[in-house]
């Protein structure tokens, strides 16, 4: 149903109007990818929302300015997962929530400054948007992009732009993506027990994310029919094509989708790779203060192996709880690192369902936007197991925060030296 509506926001001319207004007003490809970055902040209650959205809205803005769709892709993702896992109402607060022991929601909120990987891809990203960081397979995509081939010679999407309605208007994609957001949150909630008495933090933490977007979705569906035909934006046979060619433009990610799951599935549920890892964890007799490292590093295998984040969650989370009291600032620590660990592993993996929506939206070929991210978030991930390293040693956020982030100035400043000298060389 999100296939269906970004076809129908894109045949009605909503997402051409708004690519003619963004283009106005931006005037640099730096400016359309903080446009990217500030508009996948924004859309933080779920990551596939905010994968397919970002990516339909923006595209024609970043193509204007002969941006890669590899660098879309690794600007969608990394305000995806990093983003939905340190948003209080999103659909990841509500999982790991459900994961923990005692008040879920207020440990969640704990875990929010210490989730290293989130806050510094954060930080990565403004700075490669910045200063044009550009490494690895990355610098090859960035420069064929300039040259007019935003696709790097692979386009498996196949984008038609001749059927799109010549008189959309901002609103056709403004409205729909609003009543989107406001939809699923109420979708969330509802399916959380809002409306029959639980208050809104205890609906949001047991809520049925799944359930809730597509009650949001269909609700949007609905509202989008009765703002487009009573316009005329579209007629009725138009609309009704538009479903078909929504599930077609979906079919590969599906398909991406099913292989991944069940590749997932046979590594966790079958190989039972997770409480393999769980039992050599609880055996193995490791230090408490390199123990958050070691989860980090564990979670990122872990969720990098099966493809998902929030199975990753519920294998090594309830051992954290199981070693350090409801309340200790371990425990909040521990959580933290399984937290930016699974999101790493997630953020890595080609079979992760976040990381094929990524591309999904972007329209970038998968492997292209797996291996380009690549180097990014390898750095990202070497300054995490410092930064908790040092929590697990000091627990004091604030020596965490400059450790990591001194590590991630240290290596990026030891890429540009080598940049420099072989340029010189």
């Amino acid at each position: 149903m999100l296939g269906i509506v970004v076809t129908l926001m894109s045949k009605s001319g909503g997402s051409q109007a708004y690519g003619e207004f963004a283009k106005k007003k931006i005037k640099s490809s730096k400016q359309s990818l903080f446009a990217t970055f500030l508009l996948g902040v924004f859309i933080f209650i779920d990551d596939y929302f905010n994968c397919l959205t970002v990516g339909n809205v923006m595209s024609k803005v970043t193509d204007e300015f002969k941006v890669s769709r590899s660098m879309l892709a690794y600007i969608i993702d990394s305000t995806a997962a990093p983003i939905c896992i340190i948003a209080p109402i999103s659909s990841w607060a509500a999982a790991v929530s459900g994961y923990t022991t005692g008040d879920g929601f207020q440990l969640f909120l704990n875990t929010i400054p210490f989730n290293l990987y989130a806050l510094l891809t954060i930080v990565m990203v403004c700075y490669v948007i910045y200063s044009e960081f550009h490494i690895g397979k990355m610098k090859e995509h960035e420069v064929a992009a300039k040259m007019g081939d935003i696709h790097y010679g692979m386009n498996p999407y196949n984008e038609k732009e001749d059927d799109v309605q010549k008189g959309g208007q901002m609103i056709d994609l403004v409205l729909p993506v609003f009543i989107l957001i406001m939809s699923c949150m109420i979708g969330m909630i509802y399916t959380g027990g809002f409306f029959s008495g639980e208050n809104l933090i205890t609906a949001f933490s047991q809520c049925d994310a799944s359930k809730g977007l597509v009650y949001g979705t269909f609700f949007t569906l609905i509202c989008m029919f009765v703002l487009y035909l009573s316009r005329k934006v579209l007629s009725y046979d138009e609309f009704v094509e538009c479903i078909p060619e929504g599930f077609k433009t979906m079919v590969p990610s599906i398909l991406i989708l099913v292989l991944a799951w069940v590749l997932g599935d046979l590594v966790s549920n079958q190989l039972k790779a997770g409480a393999f890892v769980y039992q050599m964890l609880q055996s193995a007799s490791i230090s408490t203060a390199i123990l958050p490292g070691c989860l980090f590093v564990v979670g990122a295998g872990l969720s990098f192996s099966t493809g998902t984040s929030w199975g990753t969650f519920a294998i090594l989370i309830p051992m954290a709880t199981s070693l350090f009291p409801e309340g200790s600032n371990m425990l909040v620590i521990s959580i933290s690192s399984i937290l930016a660990g699974a999101v790493c592993g997630d953020h890595i993996s080609p079979i992760s369902d976040t990381t094929i929506m990524a591309s999904t939206g972007a329209k970038c070929h998968h492997l292209h936007h797996v291996t380009t991210q690549l180097p990014y978030a390898l750095i990202v991930a070497l300054a995490c197991i410092v930064g908790y390293l040092f929590a697990g040693f000091t627990q004091n956020l604030l020596l965490t925060l400059f450790s990591a982030f001194l590590t991630l100035v240290i290596i990026i400043g030891g890429i540009r030296i080598y940049q420099n000298h072989i340029v010189n060389d």
